[in-house]
């Protein structure tokens, strides 16, 4: 509640701050009526003018204001997960993979929160050091794909390729099932039928990564933590 408080504080002052000079309103010359504390210049002893925080039992510990509801339930998370892509986790092919090498250099962090009633992920990925031009058979380059550590896996979810000048590119914003790839293996979208609740249910099961032209298996591979 304090936070929400502070927030409009802060709006107010922008919108004053906004206001050319000439039309701020001078609060000096506004006459309250008599009887309303007009010529107080500080709160009254006993009114709670140096509280430093809300009363117990004033609703200090509410997580949302009292008749508004519950919070955005787009907005909370059942897990979240922090993943370090890098270029010794690539491998490639299925029944034999092999380490690649990835892309030397390249790194990439990928930040996911999850609410699986709603089928919802939210991301924020960074990438560094990335060379050549995004390159995959699916819809874009940068995936999250099925599949243990050292194993290969289809993709299910496919995000926008991170963008950005220098060395660093991002890519941030949500989505919502049902997803699909681009990618069809054996007539069908390889993200048809795929549930966040999968993994949640088992994250190690998964991981991230991005390719690129110079490094089509993958130029960073990333595994979710167990």
């Amino acid at each position: 509640m304090k936070a929400s408080i502070t927030l409009c504080a802060l709006i107010a002052l922008e919108q004053v701050a906004a206001t050319p000079i000439g039309k701020r309103q001078d609060f000096s010359t506004i006459k309250y009526p008599a009887g309303t504390g007009e010529n107080l210049h500080e709160y009254p002893p006993g009114t709670g003018e140096n509280l430093h925080e809300y009363p117990d039992g004033t609703g200090e510990n509410l997580p949302f204001y009292p008749g508004t509801g519950q919070p955005n339930p787009l907005f909370k998370f059942t897990s979240s997960y922090h993943i370090l892509a890098t270029p010794d986790q690539v491998v490639n092919g299925t029944t034999n993979p092999v380490f690649t090498g990835g892309l030397p250099g390249a790194q990439a962090t990928y930040d996911f929160g999850i609410n699986s009633d709603l089928d919802l992920i939210c991301y924020s990925i960074k990438l560094t050091g990335f060379r050549g031009e995004y390159q995959s058979p699916a819809r874009t380059a940068t995936h999250v794909h099925q599949g243990a550590r050292g194993r290969n896996g289809p993709p299910r979810l496919v995000f926008p390729n991170p963008t950005g000048t220098g060395n660093e590119r991002f890519s941030v914003g949500c989505m919502r099932g049902p997803f699909t790839t681009g990618l069809i293996v054996n007539g069908t979208d390889t993200g048809v039928g795929f549930r966040l609740s999968q993994i949640e249910a088992n994250p190690s099961g998964f991981f991230a990564d991005l390719h690129s032209s110079l490094a089509v298996p993958g130029a960073v591979r990333g595994q979710f933590p167990g």
